[in-house]
């Protein structure tokens, strides 16, 4: 619409977009008023010995917003003639590279009129959903003195641009139905901006337990999330399916939906902004035909002393079993642990578990003791499954006590290697 066209109009509509404003430098200030502050202040004789710092610009046009902020704009039509104007509507519509929206305006008028000199204003608002160009479109129709009906359009383009990349990675626990994830957020905005919340929404077949705070409730970040343009944090979860559906191994294999992640961040002058991924899919878990569950286990125990730790056995395959098993000991010298662990269970029947059971082992070496193999063996038919990781413990000394003095005095490393030169010396541990 040229301006010979605008001023044929008996309104005038403006637009504007509502945003908080930026800090800009003194030198050079831009402005596009006369009587705006800059031009007032800082163009007179003497400013240069003024210690001015950064002023706060209005802004200038629509510029740029990110994804998941919400957009808003004012928008004003203005009666400039000496008659009134009946039948006055405004309609605005956003419209993106996929979709066109309705944004409401005056929710409670169907029309009005406006008296000379008299102004309709009212402000819309939309949390912008898509990346990409949006062309904000603005529409007033009227009716003039003579009774023609006119109207009059314009147009408004602006960009949504990307406020953060995301990237996950999901870690399967071994032997366990737990999940890890860790998310990575990126800032690849211009600017800084503070994170302040991160949180995951699980879904309903799965608890969430974040990893992110201290004991005493603090979050392991110094600086309240804020992040600098272009660098980046990682936020950890544990993700445990719930007791019903662990229990149905079925079921267990086809909940592949997590959750979501939800993310609210605020810009250095504190507009909002917030996004949620899409429901993020979890790794598959691939089951074999028998799994093994540490339900109770000592982390420290005392060399020479028995080690018992609690199991249970769950059938994930498609046929009944009747397991008999025994946990591999060597009775040589160099053995990490001694004792003989075996035992057989009642049949268990597809997707069933059975009772627990305690195995017993003597450590009889110092440090990380792996635990390691146990075999079963399916007497119904001859089939032999051995799961190569069972538990692990770490060994210490008889006069071992959780203290602060015995850390700092007495924190030995424990060697398992050792040079066949060195055999018949005396060894002395090695104090860090």
């Amino acid at each position: 619409m040229d301006s010979a066209d605008a001023d044929s109009h008996l309104l005038a509509l403006k637009v504007m977009r509502l945003t908080r404003p930026t800090l800009v430098g003194a030198w050079p200030a831009t402005t596009c008023e006369p009587k705006d502050l800059p031009q007032q202040c800082l163009t007179s004789e003497g400013a240069e010995f003024v210690a001015a710092g950064q002023t706060m610009l209005l802004p200038q046009s629509f510029g740029n917003i990110y994804l998941g902020e919400t957009f808003s704009s004012y928008i004003c039509v203005h009666n400039c003639t000496t008659h009134t104007v009946e039948g006055v509507t405004v309609k605005a519509d956003l419209q993106s590279n996929t979709t066109r929206i309705s944004l409401p305006t005056h929710e409670n008028k169907t029309q009005s009129t406006l008296a000379p000199e008299e102004t309709l204003d009212d402000v819309i608002s939309y949390e912008v959903k898509e990346i990409g160009t949006h062309i904000l479109i603005c529409e007033v129709h009227y009716t003039t003195p003579a009774g023609f009906s006119q109207s009059l359009r314009k147009f408004f383009k602006f960009q949504v641009l990307k406020p953060l990349d995301v990237k996950t990675k999901f870690y399967n626990a071994e032997e366990m139905d737990e999940i890890y994830l860790e998310a990575q957020i990126q800032n690849v905005t211009s600017s800084p901006f503070c994170l302040e919340k991160v949180e995951l929404d699980g879904s309903d077949k799965y608890t969430i337990t974040s990893l992110n705070t201290l004991p005493n409730g603090e979050s392991v970040f110094t600086s309240k999330n804020m992040l600098q343009p272009n660098n980046s944090c990682q936020f950890l979860y544990c993700i445990k399916p719930k007791c019903e559906i662990a229990k149905d191994i079925k079921t267990l294999r086809l909940a592949n939906n997590v959750g979501k992640l939800d993310i609210v961040w605020r810009s250095k002058l504190g507009e909002k902004g917030r996004l949620q991924t899409s429901q993020l899919q979890r790794l598959p878990f691939e089951h074999k035909d028998v799994r093994l569950e540490i339900v109770d286990a000592k982390n420290i125990v005392k060399i020479g002393e028995p080690f018992t730790f609690q199991c249970k056995i769950t059938n994930t395959s498609d046929h009944a079993m009747k397991l008999h098993g025994s946990l591999y000991t060597n009775f040589l010298p160099e053995s990490d642990y001694t004792g003989s662990a075996e035992f057989v269970l009642d049949v268990l029947q597809p997707g069933e578990s059975s009772s627990c059971f305690p195995l017993t082992v003597c450590p009889a070496k110092l440090g990380l003791v792996k635990i390691t193999p146990l075999i079963l063996l399916n007497t119904l038919n001859k089939d032999q499954y051995v799961i190569e990781k069972v538990v692990d413990v770490f060994v210490v000394d008889s006069d071992y006590h959780q203290s602060d003095c015995f850390f700092l005095e007495k924190l030995v490393r424990y060697d398992s290697s050792i040079d066949q030169s060195l055999q018949g010396q005396k060894l002395q541990p090695q104090v860090v």
